[in-house]
Parts: structure tokens; C-alpha cells; sequence
């Protein structure tokens, strides 16, 4: 006997018969001999309608008082799937019982509509799953220490999922989606992209927060931080196949970095259409310039991405990064409102019309070159690179946004990635 946890996504949850087949896949489970804990998401489009009558009614200028009961509004998605799917498992027999994030409880910081998990109190949990039960937890939500529900950003019941699974130390956590595991890259975008058997934490993490849509970065840094097995499937697979298979499908989430691994210089490429490029044009060239303006951005709670500061001249420098898009608009308005008058800077423009594009793989710390192939192949495309960044088993590139899909072609053409996993890898 072991101890699950499944997370199932929007899709999975998207109609009454879809939350009975995740039922009878539970039932499943259980009826094998397995605890089970089950963190499913809201049914799909119910987030998105219920941000869309927020809009509708929201001031003009929202303030931290908005953003609250954004978080109120936005956590009741979960609540209706986990008490479907707690009355779904009854129906096949399966003594179940549901939670709200606020009453296990998995407590969080106070950044409304982004907030992180501080902890999560297992007792509840174990004293169900003692009894017999199927645990049915919200994902996505959380409470504050002032007693506010929050929510935890686009994702974030992949992040609930393993943080219960961390928090009871679950022998495995499967991730059930609308993809049947971590592709080379978007299928949509490259057709001949290929799943992938295994990937390890490190460039699942790079991938996440690259801009691949799969995987909640948030979930893969806690999965990683407390060694939570991790498996991303298909929840579109039969739900009375066996269970043999079924655990041992998809893309496995692994520390393991073996021989069929190293080979692979680049696992996949990485796409990300939500960036957007701001830059603070002819700021003193003195220290202390980026901590000014980048904790300006930081106190207003957005989160920044590629920084580059210019050479200097004459005295002064231009400074760039890379935001979400969403985030854009605030940005600039901080920045015009409290960092330019400071610093004396010319002016503050942005951009939303660029993406980022990355390529990622462990083989990068054993092989020299990565860079200048990649950049040799965007420049046959006749693409140009705005910003540059890396890390020790990632390359990433800003560019035009209309350049995007053909960047990342070329990149899996280059890198071979359409080729079969065991010419590649010998695995």
C-alpha cells in the first residue's frame, strides 16, 4: 500500500461526467490498496468566468482591498470540484471528505492572488486517511494569518498538489492533465515534438519557468526542494486500464541524471509569449541605480525576469528587463511615478510585442557550443536577439513576438530534437 496524491487540472474536471470518470479512477486507486489524497482544480472556464464578473463590477482603479475579494471570489471554482467530486467517489462506493484550503488549513502569505505557502497542517489529512477516507483538498487556495482566503496564482493547484504531497510525505504524486507528459516543446507549435520517459527537477524547473505551460514553476521548486516523486499524465487515458500502466505512464519527474540522460545535450526548447520588455532610458551610470529601480518594481509586488544594463556614456546608461505581461502596464506606471523623478532618468518606454525563447538541458555542463548553435541558427532565420540570458543548463532569448514559432522550429531541428529518444539518449 502506498500514499497517492493525484491533482487533476480544469479539463479533467470540465463536466459532471468528467469528474465520475476521475472518480472511478480514484475508486481505482483505492480499491488497489492505496491511500489516496486528490487535489483537483476548478471545472474549466469557471476561474476565467468568475474573474470576468469581477471586472465588470471593479472600480476603476482597484486597490489591495480588490485584490481580497478577488481571492474570496476566485477560491469558490475549487470549492464546488471538491464537493462534486467528494459526492462522485460516495457514488462508487468510496468514503470521501473535502476541504477548503482554509480548513485543513495550508497556510500563505497575504500576496492576494499570487500568495506562497508557508505550511500546511497534515492532521486533519492523516486523521482521515487513518479512518478509510479519500482526502479531497482544494487546490489552488490557501489562508492567511489574518484569516483571508488567498489564492496562489494561474497553476496553483499543480503547487497545492505536491506541497501535500510533501507535507505527507506521499510516496508519489501524479499530475493528471490534458497532455500526456513533458513534450520536447509545444506539439502545437512543432507537430513532430516528442514526450519525453523522464526529465530531471532541474530542467523541468527550467522549462516551468521558461515559459512551458505543463507544470506550475512553483510546484516543480517544491517538489525538487523535498524530493516529491512527481509524474505528469494523461487524464484522458481510459480510466479502467491497468494499474501498472497507468503508474508507470507519462513523464517521470526524476533526480536520477544516468548515462540515458547525459546524452541528450538539449531536452526541449521553451517558449514564453507573456513577456514584456521595459526600459529606463538614460539613468545615471553610478552604483546603486538597478537596486532603486528594480526594489521600486519589487515593492509593488511584480516579479522581474531578464536584466540588462547598457555600457555607459557620458554619464549615463540604459537599463532593461523583462516583466509579465500583465504586470506591464503597473510597472511602468512605478516606474514613471516614483523612479524617474528620483533618479533624473530621460524617459520610460515599453514593449509588449516580445517573447522569450529558451533551450534547456543537463548536457549543456559537459558540451561547449550550445550558444554559438543556437545563435547561429536564429541568424540564418534572420531573427535578432534583443536580450540574453543563461544559466548553467539553459540559453534563453528575447525577441520579436512574431518570430516566435519559427525560432522555436529552427531550434528543435537544430538540436535534433525530432529524433527518436533512443537514437538520442540510448536509452
Amino acid at each position: 500500500m502506498a500514499l497517492i496524491v493525484h491533482k487533476y487540472g480544469g479539463t479533467s474536471m470540465g463536466s459532471t461526467e468528467r469528474i465520475r470518470n476521475v472518480a472511478k479512477r480514484v475508486a481505482k486507486w483505492v480499491r488497489a490498496g492505496h491511500q489516496m489524497v486528490v487535489v483537483p482544480s476548478a471545472m474549466s472556464g469557471e476561474t476565467n468566468r468568475l474573474l470576468g464578473l469581477a471586472k465588470e463590477v471593479a472600480p476603476e482603479k482597484p486597490g489591495p482591498a480588490y485584490y481580497r475579494e478577488l481571492d474570496q471570489l476566485a477560491a469558490t471554482g475549487e470549492q464546488v470540484s471538491v464537493g462534486l467530486l467528494a459526492i462522485a467517489l460516495q457514488a462508487e462506493g468510496i468514503d470521501a471528505v473535502s476541504y477548503c484550503g482554509w480548513q485543513v488549513p495550508i497556510r500563505t502569505n497575504s500576496a492576494f492572488t499570487k500568495a506562497r505557502i508557508e505550511s500546511i497542517d497534515d492532521q486533519r489529512i492523516r486523521a482521515d486517511l487513518a479512518a478509510g477516507k479519500v482526502v479531497i483538498i482544494t487546490g489552488f487556495q490557501g489562508v492567511d494569518a489574518h484569516g483571508n482566503v488567498t489564492t496562489l496564482g494561474r497553476g496553483g493547484s499543480d503547487t497545492s498538489a505536491v506541497a501535500v504531497a510533501a507535507a505527507i510525505k506521499a510516496d508519489e504524486c501524479l499530475i493528471y492533465t490534458d497532455v500526456d507528459g513533458v513534450y520536447t516543446t509545444d506539439p502545437r507549435v512543432v507537430p513532430e515534438a516528442r514526450r519525453l520517459q523522464r526529465i530531471s527537477f532541474e530542467e523541468m524547473l527550467e522549462m516551468a519557468s521558461m515559459g512551458s505551460k505543463v507544470l506550475q514553476i512553483r510546484s516543480v521548486e517544491f517538489a525538487g526542494k523535498y524530493r516529491v516523486p512527481m509524474r505528469v499524465l494523461s487524464s484522458f487515458t481510459p480510466w479502467d486500464i491497468p494499474i501498472e500502466e497507468e503508474a508507470h505512464s507519462g513523464t517521470l519527474i526524476t533526480f536520477e541524471e544516468g548515462q540515458s540522460m547525459e546524452q541528450a545535450v538539449v531536452s526541449g526548447i521553451a517558449f514564453n509569449r507573456d513577456e514584456a520588455k521595459v526600459s529606463v532610458l538614460g539613468v545615471p551610470d553610478k552604483p546603486g541605480i538597478a537596486a532603486q529601480i528594480l526594489g521600486a518594481v519589487a515593492d509593488a509586488n511584480i516579479d522581474v525576469d531578464v536584466i540588462i544594463q547598457n555600457v555607459g556614456k557620458d554619464g549615463r546608461t540604459d537599463f532593461s528587463f523583462t516583466v509579465h505581461r500583465n504586470d506591464l502596464a503597473r510597472a511602468l506606471d512605478v516606474l514613471r511615478t516614483q523612479v524617474v523623478p528620483a533618479l533624473g532618468a530621460s524617459d520610460v518606454v515599453g514593449d509588449a510585442r516580445i517573447c522569450k525563447v529558451s533551450v534547456v538541458g543537463i548536457g549543456m555542463r559537459s558540451h561547449v557550443g550550445v550558444a554559438s548553435r543556437m545563435f547561429r541558427c536564429l541568424a540564418a532565420e534572420g531573427i535578432n536577439i534583443q536580450m540574453i540570458s543563461t544559466s548553467e543548463i539553459k540559453i534563453s532569448v528575447v525577441i520579436d513576438e512574431k518570430y516566435m514559432e519559427l525560432a522555436v522550429r529552427a531550434l528543435h531541428r537544430e538540436f535534433d530534437l525530432d529524433q527518436p529518444e533512443d537514437t538520442l539518449q540510448g536509452a
